[in-house]
């Protein structure tokens, strides 16, 4: 039995094809003319992105337009003029073949995001490998298409699959895949959730543990596969396939279900979101609204700060599209792990509690004022709440809310249209915001809780550091005293609290959050029909 990450829920029962890894090897070359060099890659570029905008135009026939869309934004990282130019810088500056300035930017990307504490943001390291490798094959003439010839319940054992050899796997016979590195929150892993395709992730050795042809059984809820097993296991993990089967169409029943649990208590089903296009996936779920809109994507993969113009027609149409329903919005929450290479920040001893967030924000009134600008602008066309992260103190929240009052007078004078009455909150993931919630709920409208950040910072356990995982524990009593002070504080002076982080969707938790009165689970879209089912359990 091989342990991973349950990237995907469901079982299957399968035949093994390994994905051979074709290694594309680079060797440094000096070149002499380095304009004909820079041609060369030039057209690998332009060869690359008319091979990604075929796979868009399949995933989005048969994931929809919303999934497709990564591929639209590889295409637009092979347009930043910032990533081109710095391969042709490496190419005449140290007089060097095209491949090798390429991988050179490639892992400087690929370092940056995979530095970072952010889950999402950290596998978004594999997209730029991957659009790197794509490149990288068209230089040196090895680009092949979908030519693996797969049988009926074919299992795909790979060390990785990018999103794009995700794309171009045959649906019709690919029953699961595995692999030995990956998250939850890679691309990959969002297709084969968005496809009902069982996955898990993260196995280390699975390459080298199985050979083409083994039978595997892949448990997508607990991550575990299963090399050549018995009989009885088989049968055990039929029947589980059915029954999970059979749950998944009782689920869906739940999609225009309201939420209510057995003592009458209406709650908020919503979800997490990082792009405006994931609102398709909320509403397919049922969702009630977004609890948490990740801003962070609009800043990355660029060279320059967004204008206000572009965060209002990406705020604009996550806000048309939910019709009415609340979209809550963070504010931009960059630093740490999170760098932007157009704003230096400084070096830190201790980056998590240093300058981020509202702090940079708060310091930075330019970068401030365009984002509150553009969400006020968006907050005409929907039910949009604004949300600051890191705040620690009132004194933080007032000097935000002074800010945002500062854009409603210049907008009005500019005769913009704007919702004065909008809803303002804070993320509370400091300790200290939980202790002195009491005091922070006559000025909010709202809370939302962000257990990751508020678990690590609690318990002094960095979640991403595996000697010490063991003691991130969402259940642990102090954690659990904090989220029922942080409610209670809510409730005492009228406000709602919701709960934006992982904990939200956590079925080992949701039964105590009902009980301490939440009114609201934000969570990512495939987890939130079994959440509203749990929930009215409780």
């Amino acid at each position: 039995m091989k342990i991973g990450i349950a990237a995907s829920k469901g079982y299957a029962i399968g035949t093994v094809v390994l994905k051979e890894e074709n290694e594309l090897n680079i060797e440094e070359r000096a070149v002499e003319n380095v304009e004909a060099e820079k041609a060369r890659f030039k057209k690998a570029l332009e060869a690359s992105k008319e091979q990604l905008l075929n796979i868009k135009e399949k995933a989005a026939k048969e994931m929809g337009a919303d999934k497709a869309a990564v591929f639209e934004s590889h295409a637009m990282l092979l347009e930043d003029p910032e990533f081109a130019g710095a391969v042709e810088m490496g190419i005449e500056s140290n007089k060097i073949n095209a491949e090798k300035a390429l991988q050179d930017v490639v892992d400087m990307y690929a370092g940056i995001f995979a530095a970072m504490e952010d889950e999402y943001m950290r596998e978004r390291g594999a997209d730029v490998k991957d659009v790197g490798k794509r490149v990288l094959a068209n230089l040196l003439g090895k680009i092949s298409g979908d030519s693996d010839l797969m049988a009926d319940n074919t299992v795909v054992v790979a060390h990785d699959l990018t999103p794009s050899d995700t794309a171009q796997l045959d649906k019709s016979k690919v029953v699961a895949f595995l692999t030995n590195i990956g998250g939850r929150t890679s691309h990959s892993a969002i297709m084969a959730r968005t496809l009902e395709i069982p996955a898990v992730v993260g196995l280390q050795d699975i390459t080298s543990s199985v050979k083409n042809g083994d039978t595997i059984v892949v448990d997508g809820i607990e991550g575990v596969a299963i090399v050549n097993p018995d009989v009885e296991t088989i049968k055990k993990y039929e029947a589980k396939k059915e029954a999970f089967k059979k749950e998944r169409e009782e689920l869906k029943k739940l999609v225009s279900v309201k939420t209510v649990t057995k003592a009458g208590k209406r709650i908020e089903v919503a979800g997490n979101i990082g792009k405006p296009e994931d609102v398709h996936q909320v509403l397919a779920n049922g969702g009630d609204g977004v609890g948490l809109f990740r801003t962070e994507f609009l800043y990355m993969d660029r060279d320059d700060m967004p204008g206000e113009e572009e965060q209002f027609e990406s705020y604009k149409y996550a806000v048309e599209k939910m019709e009415g329903r609340p979209v809550v919005i963070r504010t931009l929450d960059i630093g740490g792990d999170k760098k932007l290479p157009y704003l230096p920040l400084p070096e830190e001893m201790n980056p998590f509690l240093g300058y981020r967030a509202i702090r940079i924000c708060l310091d930075r009134k330019d970068i401030f004022k365009t984002q509150l600008r553009a969400l006020l602008r968006a907050s005409a066309f929907g039910n949009l709440k604004i949300m600051f992260p890191m705040i620690g103190s009132l004194e933080e929240f007032l000097k935000a809310k002074e800010i945002l009052k500062e854009c409603m007078e210049e907008l009005k004078k500019e005769g913009k249209d704007f919702n004065e009455n909008l809803e303002t909150g804070i993320m509370v993931e400091i300790p200290a915001a939980a202790v002195c919630a009491d005091e922070l709920a006559k000025y909010v409208d709202f809370f939302s809780i962000g257990t990751n950040d508020l678990i690590q910072y609690t318990l002094a356990a960095d979640r991403m550091n595996e000697k010490i995982s063991y003691l991130y524990n969402p259940m642990h009593p102090a954690v659990l005293r904090l989220i029922k002070m942080t409610i209670e504080a809510a409730h005492k002076e009228g406000k709602w609290c919701g709960m934006c982080g992982e904990m939200a969707g956590d079925e080992k938790a949701i039964a105590t959050l009902v009980e301490y009165g939440l009114d609201e689970f934000s969570m990512s879209a495939s987890s939130m029909l079994k959440a509203k089912q749990l929930i009215m359990q409780n």
